[in-house]
C-alpha cells in the first residue's frame, strides 16, 4: 500500500494514483463570471467625463422636477409682473424705460437671474419652469420615437423581403419631408382642425400637436439603424440555431435579436434627446410652440432675441443652461458607446 505524498502549503494531497484530494477545510477558489451590463458598468465608472456629465444630467431633471419648490427659496414665481404689479411697487425693478435696475439684468437677493424687461417677470424661476416643460416633454417625445424606430426595424430587419420592401418605402416618404419647414407649416393647420381662430389655443392642445408632429417626423433615423443593426444579426449562427431548433419569430427577435440592439438604441438615445429639446425650443422660437405666458426655453430664446440690444444679459443664463445641458447629453452618449464597445481604448 502506497501512502500519500503531502503537498506543501497546497491545501491537498497527492496519491498514488495522481487524484487532487483537497485537505479538508481548505477553501475553494470560485472565479464569478461578469455580465455584459456589469462590464458596461465597470468601463463606464472609470470614465470620469461620463460619470460627470451623468450627474450633471441627471441634476438637470431632478432640478426640473423640482421647479415648484426651488422658487420658493426667492419667493418668486414665473408668472407675476413684478414690473407692472401694484403689489410691488414698494420694491421697483424697472426703470422708466422698462428695462431691468441694477446690474447683470437685475441680478438680485429676490431675483437670482434677473427679471424680463417690460414686465419685470423673474428669470430664474421662468428658466426652472421652462427647463420643466422642455426636458420632460422631450423625454415623452424621445420615448415614443425611440418606440416607433425600433419595432419598425425589427420588422423590417427579421422579416425581410415585401415586409421591408414596403417599411423601407414608408420611411423614405417621410424621410422626403422637410422637417423645419413642415414644423413651421403643419402646426397652425393641426391647431386650426379642433380649435377657433377667435379662441386662445390651449397649452395642453400645442402640447399634444407638437408631440404628434416631432414624433411622426422623428423616428425614422432609429428605424433605419436598427435595421440595419438586425439585417447582420438574422443570418448569425445563435439566430440559426434558434430558428432551427422550432423558436417561434417574437421568441428570437425577443430572446436572440433585442439583446444586441440595445447598445445602439442607448447610443441613439443620448443623441435623440437634446435634438428634441432643440426642435421644442425652435418651435417656441417661430411662434408656433408654446406661447404666452407657458415658461419654456425656446420662448425665452423668443425673448431674449428681441431684448437682446436693451438687455443682452437676459439671454446669459438660458443660454449657459441649454449650451451646458446638450454638451453634457452628447458627451454621456460619447461615454455609453465607448462603455458598450469593447475594442474601445478608454
Amino acid at each position: 500500500m502506497t501512502s500519500p505524498i503531502d503537498t506543501e502549503g497546497g491545501g491537498a494531497s497527492v496519491v498514488a494514483s495522481g487524484e487532487l484530494r483537497p485537505e479538508p477545510g481548505a477553501q475553494a477558489v470560485e472565479l464569478a463570471g461578469r455580465s455584459p451590463g456589469r462590464l458596461m458598468w465597470l468601463r463606464f465608472r472609470r470614465d470620469r467625463t461620463g460619470v460627470v456629465c451623468a450627474v450633471v444630467v441627471i441634476g438637470y431633471f431632478v432640478v426640473a422636477l423640482l421647479a415648484p419648490l426651488l422658487v420658493r427659496l426667492p419667493g418668486t414665481d414665473p408668472y407675476t409682473l413684478y414690473g407692472q404689479d401694484p403689489t410691488y411697487a414698494d420694491h421697483p425693478v424697472l426703470d422708466e424705460f422698462g428695462l431691468p435696475l441694477g446690474y447683470l439684468g437685475g441680478v438680485s437677493g429676490e431675483h437670482w437671474f434677473g427679471v424680463e424687461p417690460q414686465y419685470g417677470r423673474d428669470l430664474f424661476a421662468m428658466l426652472l419652469y421652462g427647463m420643466r416643460t422642455s426636458l420632460y416633454m422631450a423625454l415623452g417625445i424621445t420615448a415614443l420615437i425611440m418606440l416607433t424606430g425600433v419595432v419598425i426595424g425589427l420588422v423590417g430587419g427579421y422579416f425581410g423581403g415585401r415586409t421591408d420592401y414596403w417599411i423601407g418605402r414608408g420611411t423614405d416618404f417621410f424621410l422626403s419631408f422637410p422637417q423645419q419647414l413642415f414644423f413651421i407649416a403643419f402646426m397652425p393647420v393641426v391647431t386650426s382642425f379642433f380649435v377657433d381662430p377667435r379662441e386662445e389655443t390651449p397649452t395642453y392642445f400645442r402640447a399634444v400637436a407638437m408631440l404628434i408632429v416631432l414624433w411622426l417626423l422623428g423616428w425614422m433615423g432609429m428605424a433605419r439603424l436598427v435595421r440595419s443593426t438586425v439585417l447582420s444579426l438574422r443570418e448569425r449562427e445563435f439566430v440559426e440555431a434558434a430558428r432551427v431548433s422550432g423558436a417561434s419569430p417574437w421568441r428570437i427577435v425577443r430572446k436572440e435579436i433585442l439583446p444586441n440592439v440595445v447598445t445602439p438604441i442607448l447610443v441613439q438615445f443620448t443623441y435623440q434627446l437634446p435634438s428634441t429639446i432643440l426642435s421644442i425650443a425652435f418651435l417656441s422660437f417661430a411662434g408656433v410652440g408654446f406661447v404666452e405666458p407657458t415658461p419654456d426655453w425656446g420662448r425665452l430664446f423668443a425673448a431674449g432675441a428681441r431684448y437682446a440690444e436693451q438687455d443682452p444679459a437676459f439671454m446669459f443664463f438660458p443660454g449657459v443652461a441649454l449650451v451646458i445641458f446638450v454638451l453634457c447629453f452628447n458627451l454621456l452618449g460619447d461615454s455609453v458607446r465607448d462603455a458598450f464597445d469593447p475594442k474601445s481604448g478608454r
